[in-house]
């Protein structure tokens, strides 16, 4: 079950996101979406802060955006083979921390953690 604040939060999920799990996410009533693949991380990240979305990726290439440039960053450290991790980790995530607590921040999200940090300054 889902805490209520973790459906304030908007997502966006890099192509490289096993759509598996982006496919649990929505089944939960989070709001998720995708773009088609070959945008540019440049385009994603704008997106991403034009609109107040979570980008959710393996990639840490979005990493060299600063929290002017990208809203928030979640980094999948789960093997994509893993996928029962995968969503039990991000169900986890929501259900313990608040809505603002993403922005300007990066997330790293493990099996059994996650580390939050802030995004560079620009």
């Amino acid at each position: 079950m889902l805490s209520s604040t973790s459906l304030l939060i908007k997502f966006l999920s890099d192509e490289n996101v096993d759509e598996r799990l982006t496919r649990f996410l929505k089944e939960q009533g989070i709001d998720i979406i995708s773009k088609p693949k070959g945008i540019s991380n440049g385009k994603l990240a704008e997106f991403s802060k034009s609109e107040l979305r979570v980008l959710v990726t393996n990639d840490e290439d979005f990493f060299e955006f600063s929290k002017d440039e990208i809203f928030s960053i979640i980094w999948l450290k789960i093997p994509q083979r893993k996928i029962e991790s995968s969503k039990n980790a991000f169900i986890t995530l929501l259900n313990e921390i608040k809505a603002e607590d993403f922005e300007g921040n990066l997330i790293k999200l493990y099996e059994e953690r996650f580390e939050i940090s802030s995004l560079a300054e620009e």
